[in-house]
């Protein structure tokens, strides 16, 4: 299964953008737990918000919440991460991951199995 993102681009500071995360196979992310993470060149994969597979807990990183949202669509088998008031640090490459786990597994890369090729965020005026 090929977990694939969408919905970066260029953003000017303070605009917002909404990533999209699903399989690339159209299948079920039911059972999936799914992580949002991005790096640049300073930072290798920095968690920024997971979503579990059951009971939707949800964790956030601490710098980024309550400016980035994660939620599920169970009906259109995506995850979203909306992110809101951008700021040119939040430029970088994008990874949504997933596990096929009961639960929550800890927001860190580790602890995810299957990552997408990653969408470029550029935050510039």
């Amino acid at each position: 299964l090929q977990v694939v993102e969408s919905g970066g681009g260029l953003v000017p500071p303070g605009g917002s953008l909404n990533l999209s995360c699903s399989f690339a196979s159209g299948n079920s992310l039911g059972g999936y737990a799914i992580g949002w993470f991005r790096r640049t060149p300073e930072k290798d994969r920095e968690a920024i918000a997971c979503i579990s597979s059951s009971d939707d807990r949800i964790r956030y990183s601490d710098d980024l919440k309550g400016r980035f949202i994660i939620s599920r669509d169970l009906a259109k088998n995506t995850v979203y991460l909306q992110m809101n008031s951008l700021k040119p640090e939040d430029t970088a490459d994008y990874y949504c991951a997933a596990v096929k786990l009961r639960g929550s597994p800890p927001c860190i890369p580790y602890a995810f199995d299957k990552w997408g090729q990653g969408t470029q965020v550029t935050v510039s005026s």
